[in-house]
């Protein structure tokens, strides 16, 4: 049985804080419309969601309809690692959808830095190349200007880290202490 699909997020940090939206789901870019000539049925039922047309799982499973074997995302990065030029060019594609997606917030939001993180990242060089090319193509010079788009220090375990540390500060919250003192 396949694992589920992690899925592509974004966490945005505004103001020294990680802003959530009103009930939580900041950030979920993943089901974003990628392109208008995709029409692949994501598992949200929609058409042509980011993450159904360049999340991990859906490099692997194109690969794989190409005849060319990967069960998971990071088959996908050792193939690129390995210079498969298949898996390069669809991970660079991914990256420039990611990028074309991520013009939008650009745009909005006018970002310093931009840290993209996950298994797919893994391949640095193609993956933020593809990003770079959308973001640049699709956002104001104003805002690019200073834009960096870095690699997570954090490998794959960002999304481990990161939920983690959510638990973290939930737990350790003033209201948590408070209440938990008052017990």
């Amino acid at each position: 049985m396949k694992p589920m699909p992690a899925g592509i997020g974004c966490g945005i940090v505004a103001g020294g804080a990680i802003y959530r939206g009103a009930r939580g789901a900041a950030g979920d870019i993943g089901h974003i419309r990628a392109t208008a000539r995709e029409e692949v049925v994501c598992r949200c039922g929609n058409i042509g969601c980011l993450e159904a047309v360049a999340g991990g799982q859906a490099l692997a499973d194109a690969l794989t309809a190409a005849d060319i074997p990967a069960e998971h995302s990071r088959d996908v990065v050792e193939l690129v690692r390995a210079g498969n030029p298949i898996a390069i060019r669809m991970v660079r594609e991914a990256g420039r959808k990611l990028g074309e997606v991520l013009a939008g917030t650009v745009n909005f939001f006018n970002p310093g830095v931009i840290v993209i993180g996950g298994d797919i990242a893994e391949a640095h060089e193609h993956l933020l190349a593809g990003v770079r090319e959308g973001i640049f193509g699709r956002s104001l010079p104003l805002a690019t200007r200073d834009l960096r788009i870095v690699p997570s220090r954090l490998g794959d375990r960002a999304g481990v880290i990161g939920a983690a540390t959510m638990v973290t500060e939930h737990v350790l919250s003033p209201s948590a202490v408070d209440q938990a003192l008052a017990a």
